[in-house]
Order: C-alpha cells, then sequence, then structure tokens
C-alpha cells in the first residue's frame, strides 16, 4: 500500500514537472515535427529545414516521423506540420493538437514538393508569430 502511494505521488510529481517544462518551453528552442505517411518524405524535408535553420539562424529544431508516432510526440512539440498528402487526416489531427496545445498545419505543396527547407522554415516562423 505504501509503495502504491509513492507511484501516485511520484507521478503527480512528473505531470507538475512536465506542466513547467511546458511553460519555459517559450524561451527555449522550438520544436516543429513533421509527419507524412511512412515518415521517409518528411525525413528529406526535415533534413533541409534543419539546413535552412542553420543558415538562418531559427531557433527550431525540426523532427520526422510518420503518423502513427505523432500521438506520442504531442507533449514535445509546439508545431506539428503535416505533409500535404495527408491533408484528409486534419480533423483528427486537429483534435490531437487542441488536446495536447499544439499549434498544427498542412506544409504548402510547393514547398514539400520541392523539398525546400527554407520555404519551411519561414512557414513555421509565421506559426509562432500567429501566437
Amino acid at each position: 500500500l505504501t509503495y502504491s502511494v509513492r507511484i501516485k505521488s511520484s507521478k503527480k510529481y512528473f505531470s507538475k514537472l512536465k506542466l513547467s517544462v511546458r511553460k519555459r518551453r517559450n524561451y527555449m528552442t522550438k520544436q516543429v515535427l513533421l509527419t507524412c505517411g511512412a515518415g521517409a518524405s518528411s525525413g528529406f524535408m526535415a533534413a533541409a529545414a534543419r539546413k535552412a535553420a542553420k543558415k538562418l539562424g531559427a531557433d527550431v529544431e525540426v523532427k520526422a516521423k510518420s503518423e502513427t508516432e505523432v500521438a506520442g510526440l504531442l507533449p514535445e512539440t509546439d508545431l506539428l506540420l503535416v505533409a500535404p498528402h495527408l491533408k484528409y487526416m486534419i480533423d483528427e489531427v486537429k483534435e490531437l493538437c487542441e488536446t495536447n496545445n499544439v499549434k498544427y498545419d498542412i506544409i504548402p505543396q510547393r514547398v514539400y514538393g520541392s523539398l525546400d527547407g527554407k520555404g519551411l522554415i519561414e512557414f513555421a516562423l509565421k506559426q509562432f508569430e500567429a501566437e
């Protein structure tokens, strides 16, 4: 019985810690998550975006994952960008993101199709400016 009480108090502590980290993230590097069906094309897009962010001096970290991995990564994400070919999933994405207080949008086709890293970083920064 004592053991379960300790676990409950630990969970409470870690959830409070998670909230405080989430609040402090406003002053830290913005976390952008790209998603596509299997994570391959968004992986190429993320690599191009990381190079562009470095050149532009943008304080943004870009990761890419498949659509099946998104839900587990939202608590540590500030912006979810969805590949244009997954536009049909936007209602599901909206629900997940609003639950986790995460911004979301669909990557413009011209940016995604040409793997325009600079265009993606500029698009992401505009999403953050809208806060």
